[in-house]
């Protein structure tokens, strides 16, 4: 393994914390409505549990309801139980084929509170992203001593995965402050 192997690696896995904490921003709530913020709700389908994005239609009917259109007549009533059951603490209610799942408003002490765990979703991305940085400048440090690579290689590659680093987090503080910015907002 080379230094722009180890390099090459470290970016490729901060990318994937950095989606893995933009996804986990997806289920914070804000004001607004989002057909994503019901990609956790599971429903069952004749015996098994399936997304609820595979059993029905959801889209914005306007900017604080969801619409959720099943695609079998008799699914209404399991997914509005589904949704109702979450830990979403949404209330759909059915209206014919469709059902209508209004966002509540928010309160003041609920924004503080998302705010709160945007900070430590972004605060735990942080720390994922430096112990991945620790991982390749130890990988880095062990081709050195096996004399795979000289000392000035491992300063420069320090430096280069410093950089990195750097970069990778100050993406994730965009997107904390995007994200409060969102809850304050509504």
């Amino acid at each position: 393994m080379t230094i722009a192997d180890i390099r090459k690696n470290a970016e490729h896995k901060m990318q994937q914390s950095i989606e893995a904490f933009k996804n986990s921003l997806t289920k914070v709530r804000t004001g607004r409505a989002n057909p994503q913020l019901l990609d956790t709700v599971h429903v069952d389908y004749y015996g098994s549990m399936l997304p609820l994005s595979q059993v029905a239609n959801l889209s914005l009917l306007d900017a604080r309801t969801i619409g959720v259109a099943p695609w079998e007549k008799g699914m209404g009533a399991k997914i509005e139980k589904a949704i109702r059951e979450s830990d979403l603490g949404l209330n759909p209610a059915s209206q014919g084929d469709l059902i209508r799942v209004p966002m509540p408003p928010m309160t003041e002490e609920r924004r503080r509170e998302l705010t709160k765990v945007v900070k430590n979703e972004g605060e735990a991305a942080k720390i994922a992203i430096r112990n991945l940085r620790r991982d390749a400048n130890e990988a880095v440090k062990k081709l050195v001593k096996d004399k795979l690579a000289s000392e000035d290689d491992d300063r420069r590659a320090q430096e280069d995965i410093q950089k990195l680093t750097d970069r990778m987090i100050t993406e994730v503080d965009k997107l904390v402050v995007s994200k409060e910015q969102d809850i304050m907002a509504v």
